[in-house]
């Protein structure tokens, strides 16, 4: 089986292009990413020789390359990951948030359609990976399941909303086999520092503010990446066409309690008297349409697949902590340049 993975440089698509390429070696893994600032081939070093994988660079929103790309590789599947993924960028510039979540996933469609609609077509299955921000937001109780109305409140989340539409309306009138899953935050190794979790992992390192959005009061539900991995796996393999399963980790917290754990464990992990980090911790005007909280219902996918989460989030915190103390060349490479001045303008300045 040959299987296009798009934006396999980024911190989830990593993980899976990994997985798979480790697990299945008699499978094709071809990693197609634009190397966009949260684009980083150092988070796969570790496979870039292995027989069976292939870095592709290219833009989804190209759609000449992709169609002469499907129509010289005749993939058999796709693992469509590449996204514009930050709610703060696509309030300052949402229509790159357009350009690569709406138009570059109509323009895999598009050729994944083309392959689909050939003769003896072995093309089985277009799999999108969303977001749970699609459905808006909750109250102070309920979950979102995969009945969920949609709602989404942020560019980001209406430029995803979007793409799962277009997913489903290409399975409705075309019949290209498609599922979709929608995942609570990631969290875990190799994640770019704008999010939350990197970003203040960061910070305390270098004893820099840590910011926090209003009073620090959203709720999310996080999920570790090597979870999330392995439950991709599963739906891709298993999942009958047309479904959709929500991926979540049972880990409600608000970013606040979320933050004054993480200064708990790096207090310990620095050496540093308890109750140090937590000084610089620092609130800062909150983010438009910014929403209070979500949690995922993963029943289905435990019920029909048999996925659930293997680490709690205060394990799955140590872990992300260690690895991120034990790669501080990585951390520095992807903190210069560009990134240090995003974060002036989204943090500093507010």
């Amino acid at each position: 089986m040959k299987i296009l993975i798009t934006g396999g440089a980024g911190f989830i698509g990593s993980h899976v292009v990994r997985l798979f390429v480790n697990k299945y070696p008699n499978y094709t893994i071809h990693n197609l990413d634009k190397l966009t600032y949260a684009g980083n081939l150092a988070n796969l070093k570790d496979i870039e020789t292995k027989s069976n994988y292939r870095f592709i660079k290219g833009d989804i929103v190209d759609a000449t390359f992709i169609n002469t790309l499907f129509a010289e590789e005749q993939y058999n599947a796709v693992i469509h990951l590449a996204a514009e993924s930050h709610v703060d960028r696509s309030i300052t510039n949402p229509l790159e948030f357009v350009m690569t979540n709406v138009i570059g996933t109509v323009n895999l469609l598009n050729a994944a359609k083309t392959l689909y609609k050939k003769e003896n077509t072995t093309f089985s299955r277009f799999y999108h990976v969303s977001t749970d921000e699609v459905y808006g937001a909750l109250g102070d109780t309920g979950m979102f399941t995969e009945e969920t109305a949609y709602d989404p409140h942020s560019p980001y989340s209406a430029s995803k909303a979007s793409s799962d539409h277009f997913v489903r309306a290409y399975h409705d009138t075309y019949g290209l086999p498609a599922v979709i899953s929608n995942c609570s935050n990631n969290y875990g190794p190799n994640h770019f520092p704008e999010k939350l979790i990197p970003l203040c992992i960061n910070n305390i390192k270098h004893n820099r503010p840590l910011p926090i959005y209003g009073k620090g009061e959203n709720v999310r539900d996080w999920l570790f990446i090597e979870d999330h991995a392995r439950a991709i796996d599963i739906v891709f393999h298993k999942a009958a066409l047309g479904s959709t399963y929500n991926i979540g980790g049972h880990n409600e917290w608000t970013n606040i309690d979320v933050i004054r754990l993480l200064c708990r464990v790096m207090d310990k992990k620095l050496g540093r008297p308890e109750g140090t980090n937590e000084k610089l911790i620092t609130f800062v005007k909150d983010r438009a349409g910014h929403d209070l909280r979500y949690a995922i219902d993963a029943t289905k996918l435990k019920n029909d697949l048999g996925w659930v989460p293997s680490v709690t989030f205060e394990e799955g915190l140590d872990k992300t902590v260690d690895w991120y103390l034990a790669n501080e060349a990585w951390l520095d490479n992807v903190t210069s340049g560009n990134y240090a001045h995003y974060y002036e303008a989204q943090y500093t300045k507010r």
